[in-house]
């Protein structure tokens, strides 16, 4: 039966709901409180710079791309992707290592570092692909209702080789003792949100998803994706509705009937809020919530971060479009992040330039530069901070190209962090990347996808199932929609005309 439904927020997870509720024949209609689409993937122009705010790791490309699919279309009908090489450059207390996007190539920068490391590395990529396929083939599309949609023979036939019980640091250990390559394999974790040590070996697949299918970058900059997801969801029949801010989710006995979006009541028979979970459960009634807020402070999230988006009047040298600055202990930056929660002593940062590969996203012989430092969410942000960091930072590109007097050099500048956020996004202490993938925190043990006591509102986004990322955030988008699609009984009918009718949106 045709629905009309309401899709809270246009993050990656909104964008995905609202194209496959609409495919069905569902009356879809989204509300985002900002002026464009993309939540944390948004982008702004200044100064005749073109910067992506958030993602800038194109990973798991096969995922990207089935969505398109899903719609008959592939991601070459809306942009044009190009795979990086060297995929990204690992800077180190004691040298540098660029990962090129030849998997030969890769094999014999492992050999040249450790002896028999590439025979190590062909055994650790042919687990983590056998990973790769089972969990993005048959874990992550489960609504995760209960523990028995995991029963099925593939699934339990796989469980003792998908290392869900071993540690991410002590699994990478079995394979390379280089330090270099240790660190390698070990940091797409911090994003993950969590220590290695605290992470199932399970993710190894992520190395899978990154270094073998490789790094890609959508010419224009990450938010072609976003452009791109938002036109078909509309190719769908998906109406948005910008700078429209949902106040309240209102309802009667056990189901949503109507929401206030902008002190005007619309009613509707059932909703997707890809807005933060938390956010979400705060415009609903206690008693119609699923979680107090108890239950969230004791939940392990991923990292926040500070943020900088640069424009240079020069080219630097020596950057390659994706820089991972880690001269100093991987742990000691995420002891701080955390256990002590501190702003970090020694961290570490990563560098995006995405000029070195695409020259619309910079006026002719400028350099557009992203910063980026995981933190602590919920720590104190002081402008002076910011500043502080953003120095040091400076400091360690020049120390590593050869550059002088960055700073004298930059003609635009901005900065975001924990407040920004809270503000733009309602993230939770202010979040980055969602909760981390904890084995305490995985599958059936995430926030639900369902509102356990209002029958007609699911969650989307990287606060439930399957997790944070792109990737997964697009999955999760498909299976609020799925489950939606399966409720058959609804409240009564409501009426959109009127407000479509005064012509405010």
């Amino acid at each position: 039966m045709k629905k009309r439904i309401a899709v809270i927020g246009s993050g990656f997870s909104g964008l995905s709901a609202a194209a496959y509720a609409a495919q069905t024949g569902n009356d879809v209609h989204v509300f985002e409180k900002n002026s464009i689409p993309g939540g944390r993937a948004g982008n702004f122009k200044a100064s005749g710079y073109t910067f992506d705010k958030g993602p800038s790791w194109y990973w798991m490309p096969d995922v990207i791309e089935n969505f398109f699919k899903d719609f008959g279309y592939t991601s070459s009908d809306f942009f044009k992707l190009v795979k990086l090489d060297p995929q990204f450059e690992l800077v180190t207390q004691n040298l540098s290592v660029k990962i090129p996007e030849s998997y030969s190539d890769l094999r014999a920068v492992f050999e040249s570092l450790e002896p028999e490391s590439g025979k190590k590395l062909d055994e650790f990529m042919r687990a983590a692909k056998f990973k790769y396929e089972i969990g993005m083939g048959s874990f992550v599309n489960k609504p995760c209702n209960h523990i028995g949609e995991f029963l099925s023979p593939k699934i339990i036939s796989a469980a003792f080789s998908l290392d869900l019980f071993t540690n991410f640091r002590k699994y990478v250990a079995k394979f390379f003792k280089n330090p270099v390559l240790k660190t390698l394999m070990e940091f797409p974790i911090i994003f993950l949100g969590a220590s290695p040590e605290k992470i199932p070996a399970l993710y190894s697949m992520m190395n899978y998803g990154g270094f073998v299918l490789g790094t890609h970058y959508p010419l224009g900059g990450f938010y072609e994706l976003v452009k791109a997801m938002h036109s078909l969801a509309e190719k769908q029949g998906a109406k948005f509705y910008f700078n429209h801010l949902v106040e309240k989710i209102q309802t009667n006995d056990n189901y949503v009937t109507s929401l206030l979006v902008n002190g005007k009541t619309l009613e509707f028979d059932a909703v997707i809020a890809s807005s933060d979970y938390h956010h979400t459960e705060t415009l609903l009634n206690k008693t119609h919530r699923n979680y107090k807020e108890d239950y969230w402070e004791s939940r392990t999230f991923a990292p926040s971060c500070l943020l900088w988006y640069l424009g240079f009047n020069k080219k630097i040298k020596g950057l390659q479009h994706h820089t991972l600055f880690f001269e100093n202990e991987l742990d000691g930056h995420l002891k701080n992040i955390y256990e002590t929660k501190t702003w970090p002593e020694k961290p570490l940062f990563y560098a995006c330039c995405p000029s070195k590969t695409d020259n619309t996203v910079a006026p002719e012989n400028h350099e557009n530069l992203f910063l980026l430092m995981p933190l602590s969410p919920g720590i104190n942000d002081e402008e002076a901070l910011r500043e502080k960091y953003l120095k040091e930072m400076l400091n360690r590109i020049e120390k590593f190209t050869g550059e002088t007097d960055l700073e004298k050099n930059i003609d635009f500048r901005r900065s975001y962090c924990v407040n920004d956020f809270i503000e733009e996004y309602n993230a939770y202490k202010g979040n980055a990347y969602g909760l981390a993938n904890t084995l305490q925190q995985t599958a059936i043990l995430k926030p639900s996808l369902h509102n356990k006591k209002l029958r007609n509102l699911v969650y989307a986004g990287q606060l439930t199932i399957p997790g944070p990322g792109v990737p997964p955030s697009i999955i999760s988008g498909k299976i609020a929609a799925g489950e939606i699609n399966k409720k058959t009984h609804t409240p009564e009918r409501y009426n959109l005309k009127n407000y479509l009718n005064e012509k405010i949106v």
